[in-house]
């Protein structure tokens, strides 16, 4: 009688833990401008609309660069071009603490997005590669923590090291950290073909479960007619439009929150650090409960489309509630955060659109099809911030700010109930 060896779970340590830390890092980077914003904006006597559009300067070009990015990613693999993003786009931010002109900090932020293109596309390579289908949602919602985990965590550090070493400092040190990270991610990330840490057991039960440790992603080249392709998949096009809706509550929390409890609710510099670690602690437990609920309904025999449509419909609808802020009296500032926690709460369980796209995206153009996903789904990057900045200059508040952001997840729920249909994998000549 042989004993058979047991599978080794390096998808979970090092693979998933170097991806948790590189997105933390990710939005770290993003978010710091958030946190830096009411105080270069009175240093440089940068307007409302001026600030918008330096808040979306970033996404104009993370957008356009998605595609491109994805084809580099098939070009060179996940481990070289995830490790050059990192210590690219982390020069880049410890760079913007360097700057005087608004000038030179737009063009940082279009560099910021170029920088950071490859980095979610890459996310959903390592979980097709690793991770076997029942295990893509928690995978995801256990790496999408980071998207919160960083601001959830840091936030009072954060805050002290602004309040020290002003706006610069910030900049300088989350630069810092992530060129770090950079040399730690290229030294330990491996394919799992390539990984010494893996043995046969394992790479048998991802690949028995749909992930691609063995056979490894078919490139795809990169052509207008591949791009329309992919385009023309309207599963991918519902939910790219759909993860749009949730990222439009995503860049109010990351761009303009700290603003809004500054400027709207008056809170004191010393209270915005910890009160802003509530939000994002809830979404980062958001995040992990959607993923949990989605591979339990797949364990215990459910659809995967029952698994992604529960806790990405309930988030986004849940999402939506911040606008009752609106109707909170100045002075209640408890109350304010309580009810950001539960959208954001809401907007973190949503976030399984990756997953999604994970499930339905060709074999042979994950590449591709995580590029286009990440481009529209970016484009509120690029409008939110301005939009807000107009109504906040024309009005002088954020109610009506409010009431733009909180109709969009509802829209996206609506896509998800009413046009995505089954979940399943999409197939596509090259």
């Amino acid at each position: 009688m042989t004993n058979t060896p047991r599978p080794t779970r390096a998808r979970w340590f090092p693979i998933l833990a170097l991806v948790f830390v590189a997105t933390l890092i990710n939005y770290l980077d993003r978010a710091v401008f958030s946190i830096a914003r009411p105080l270069f904006t009175k240093e440089l006597g940068i307007s409302a609309i001026l600030a918008g559009t330096m808040g979306s300067a970033f996404s104009w070009s993370y957008a356009l660069a998605q595609i491109p990015g994805g084809a580099v990613l098939d070009r060179f693999g996940t481990r070289m071009v995830y490790g050059l993003s990192l210590l690219t786009w982390s020069l880049v931010t410890m760079v913007q603490g360097l700057v005087s002109t608004v000038g030179a900090f737009i063009g940082l932020r279009v560099a910021l997005g170029v920088c950071e293109a490859p980095c979610f596309p890459a996310n959903s390579r390592v979980l097709n590669s690793w991770f076997p289908q029942h295990e893509r949602a928690r995978a995801t919602s256990i790496y999408s923590v980071g998207l919160s985990a960083g601001l959830a965590f840091l936030t009072v550090p954060l805050f002290w090291i602004a309040e020290h070493y002003t706006w610069r400092g910030l900049f300088i040190v989350a630069g810092g950290i992530g060129v770090l990270f950079g040399v730690v991610w290229y030294a330990f990330y491996r394919e799992p073909r390539e990984s010494k840490l893996v043995n046969q057991a394992e790479l048998d039960y991802i690949s028995a479960g749909g992930g691609f440790a063995k056979e490894g992603i078919a490139q795809t080249p990169v052509s207008w007619a591949n791009i329309l392709k992919v385009s023309r998949l309207r599963p991918i096009l519902v939910i790219s439009l759909a993860q749009f809706c949730g990222n439009t509550v995503l860049t109010f929390f990351l761009i303009d929150f700290v603003n809004y409890l500054a400027t709207q609710r008056h809170m004191a510099w010393i209270k915005l650090g910890f009160f802003l670690s509530f939000p994002f602690m809830a979404a980062a437990v958001g995040g992990l409960i959607g993923g949990a609920v989605a591979d339990t309904i797949i364990k215990r025999g459910g659809s995967i489309s029952l698994a992604r449509k529960l806790p990405v419909v309930s988030g986004l609808i849940m999402a939506s509630s911040l606008v009752l802020a609106n109707w909170v009296p100045e002075g209640q500032d408890g109350l304010v955060i309580a009810i950001m926690s539960v959208a954001f709460f809401g907007q973190g369980m949503s976030n399984l659109g990756w997953t999604v796209l994970t499930d339905l995206a060709p074999k042979n153009m994950l590449g591709l099809a995580g590029g286009f996903f990440n481009m529209i789904t970016n484009l509120a990057g690029i409008l939110t911030p301005l939009i807000l900045g107009v109504i906040l200059e024309v009005t002088g508040s954020y109610f009506y700010s409010l009431i733009y952001v909180a109709i969009a997840p509802l829209l996206g729920a609506g896509l998800y109930m009413f046009a995505l249909g089954d979940i399943k994998r999409l197939e596509v000549q090259s």
